[in-house]
């Protein structure tokens, strides 16, 4: 007993020192929460809250389409991997970006389609591609690629006439991509940088017309998309960081009753089922 007695004489006398607190409240004690290098200015607040939405907003937008929303890209790199236009003057050939992101990057080409609701897609789900793009097919209705091109996805050459590059001479070569060329740079206001050789076909003609006509690369693909699967040109049958991807404004005829969205709904599930996402491809060279 004698003992508890003394304990508690201990702690009145630290008490009344100063020496522990929480017995007794101090009538000199601010009775408002301590500010914490924490807490967030309104600017941060409100940034959270924009950043919240805008996810929420992309959500449905996947689920609209019947899709799992893909992550967001990787900041594009303060340097670029790929250096156009090259050293030594050579035109380049491109098949994949060297990168060890997790992205790959969507193209595509022609223009025979032109479907509506693929600008709705594109639009809603904020997914980056390059247009590949041939007078020929787009004549009809070079505005519907505007529409395209003005949700932030550039317009490259595709040639004039869509040819079999390899069975023309190089004069021929050359008026069928410096003639389209210039009919993108009128119609669409900017100077393509890259070119894709129909079907993939060139030959060292094409690389000297390229150069002669003011592109920068050329650019081909490691995967193309078809229906409903993906074509691999490297064993293993999968994605790999940096992967060119081919695709086709393409509508049902030549999609056996399947539409151009819904051929572009399973080319990003095969990306996001695979753990990839998309990057803007002319981010990287």
């Amino acid at each position: 007993m004698n003992r508890r007695i003394r304990g508690a004489a201990l702690a009145c006398a630290l008490l009344s020192t100063g020496v522990t607190t929480g017995c007794m409240a101090d009538p000199q004690a601010d009775p408002r929460p301590a500010a914490t290098s924490h807490s967030a200015t309104p600017t941060q607040a409100a940034r959270g809250d924009a950043k919240a939405r805008a996810a929420v907003e992309t959500a449905a937008a996947y689920r609209k389409w019947g899709l799992k929303p893909l992550a967001a890209p990787p900041a594009p790199p303060a340097t670029k991997p790929v250096k156009l236009p090259a050293a030594g003057g050579q035109v380049p050939v491109i098949s994949e970006i060297p990168t060890k992101e997790k992205i790959v990057f969507l193209t595509f080409d022609d223009g025979a389609e032109k479907d509506p609701k693929f600008v709705t897609m594109m639009r809603e789900l904020k997914i980056p591609f390059t247009m590949f793009l041939t007078d020929a097919a787009i004549r009809s209705d070079y505005g519907y690629f505007k529409k395209l091109q003005a949700l932030g996805n550039s317009v490259q050459n595709h040639t004039l006439t869509h040819p079999n590059l390899r069975t023309l001479d190089a004069s021929a070569q050359k008026q069928e991509i410096c003639g389209q060329q210039t009919k993108l740079k009128n119609e669409y206001g900017t100077t393509p940088r890259l070119f894709r050789p129909p079907y993939g076909n060139w030959n060292e003609n094409t690389r000297t017309a390229v150069a002669s006509c003011g592109l920068d690369a050329i650019i081909l693909w490691r995967e193309s998309m078809q229906i409903k699967n993906m074509q691999y040109q490297l064993p293993g049958k999968k994605l790999r960081p940096g992967d060119i991807i081919l695709a086709h404004f393409r509508g049902p005829s030549e999609l056996k009753g399947r539409t151009m969205t819904e051929m572009n709904a399973n080319l990003l599930r095969h990306i996001q089922e695979q753990g990839f996402t998309v990057a803007r491809l002319e981010d990287y060279l």
